[in-house]
């Protein structure tokens, strides 16, 4: 079998294949539930927001603190709780991630007041990175070197699924049953996921040489730094438009409420087939996918502003934003390639940096909007934000060809 190659190498350097009798696709499976579950808890809080808001007595500003504090702690988690199981098996350290994350979203709907809601809801973020970088090492271990990115692309379909079925449904169940049942929902979710992985993944020993101080050798590697920055500033330009795309839709173009769910389930349908394809092309060419998705996505974040004058056009473009976020899947490989024998925490601090693009694109294009311009700005800024992670992934290349050439000379 031929070695697919990227500028950062072979794909998956330095993962050795599982020996295990479960079918990949099982794997592949179990986890993609858990991705379910965590991309549902995450986007559906800000659908719920209004509920919970109502329902524990603080105004709307206040309550998205509780979205802030589930970002905060990916960001935290994911780093902190990758080193701390370095030395776990991987199978086993999955298992207790969903259970964690399982208990806290269940004890948010539980939650009596705000405070105890937000702490639930900062603890339900801990094991989400930690989660996706280990389940992305485990798939790439059970499959054909070259077909590793395809693979783990099918996990994240569950993350990507959830924009699209997650979040309407736990909005209806929000306004039928009650938002509590949501978050009571992703905790079963997250029991399954932990079962089925507990059952499933490889029996594979934990590797006998890895430690909590090898993992913090990713620190000093500046091709892992230069990955990380390019996914959390080139990612953040997706979110400046999300984050807004209702307001756009209400008050710029004054549609109908009723057709934002819609709009946010052909989102998340983009999403959907473009982790598929970038999937695919990052087996075939790791780095032309990467550019590929800045550039063009660069280019459909331009358009966006003029794509709001109709319906016709907003359609066509909202569905192609799924190109932005499809810088995921090479970046994924891409910090497995250069980060040698701390690919654990890696490739978790791959999901905080994104957590990162979600509060960076979102700030600066509240800045714009402050300024006096409408929201459709958002696609500017969103703009702005791909070109400036094209230059950060251009400063990573020429860093490795330089030096690969201080290698061989």
């Amino acid at each position: 079998m031929s070695e697919v190659t990227s500028e950062a190498g072979p794909i998956g350097a330095g993962i050795e294949p599982a020996v295990f009798s479960a079918s990949p696709k099982l794997v592949i499976l179990a986890l993609s539930i858990g991705g379910f579950a965590i991309g549902t808890t995450e986007f559906a809080s800000m659908a719920l927001l209004p509920f919970f808001a109502d329902d524990l007595g603080v105004s709307e500003a206040k309550a998205a603190d509780a979205i802030s504090a589930y970002a905060l702690g990916v960001v935290i988690g994911a780093p902190t709780l990758a080193v701390l199981g370095a030395r776990v098996r991987r199978r086993l350290l999955l298992t207790w991630l969903m259970l964690a994350f399982a208990l806290f979203n269940i004890m948010s709907a539980f939650a009596p007041n705000f405070g105890s809601f937000m702490a639930m809801r900062f603890l339900s973020g801990l094991p989400h990175g930690a989660y996706f970088g280990v389940a992305a090492l485990v798939i790439a271990a059970v499959v054909p070197r070259n077909k590793r990115a395809a693979a783990v692309s099918k996990m994240f379909l569950g993350l990507t699924v959830a924009t699209m079925l997650g979040v309407p449904l736990a909005n209806i169940m929000a306004q039928t049953v009650g938002w509590r049942w949501s978050f009571s929902v992703v905790g079963l979710m997250a029991l399954i996921t932990s079962v089925s992985v507990f059952l499933i993944a490889p029996r594979v020993p934990a590797d006998p040489d890895a430690s909590p101080l090898r993992e913090l050798g990713a620190l000093k590697n500046r091709q892992v730094w230069l990955t990380l920055a390019t996914g959390a500033v080139g990612f953040g330009g997706f979110f400046a438009v999300y984050t807004y795309l209702a307001s756009t839709m209400t008050s710029t173009m004054d549609l109908p409420a009723s057709y934002v769910p819609a709009i946010l389930m052909l989102v998340g349908l983009g999403m959907t087939v473009f982790t598929m394809i970038f999937g695919w092309a990052s087996d075939r060419n790791q780095t032309g996918a990467a550019i590929f998705s800045l550039c063009a996505g660069a280019v459909i974040l331009l358009l966006y502003p003029a794509a709001t004058g109709s319906l016709w056009s907003f359609v066509p473009c909202v569905f192609l934003l799924g190109i932005v976020g499809g810088i995921s899947m090479p970046l994924q490989m891409r910090l497995m390639d250069v980060s040698k024998d701390a690919q654990q925490l890696a490739s978790a601090l791959h999901h905080a940096a994104f957590n990162l693009a979600n509060a960076l694109g979102p700030f600066l294009a509240a800045r714009a909007i402050h300024a006096g311009y409408d929201f459709p700005v958002s696609g500017h800024v969103g703009a702005a934000l791909s070109v400036a992670g094209l230059l950060i992934f251009g400063l990573a290349i020429v860093d490795w060809r330089r030096n690969i050439r201080c290698y061989q000379g």
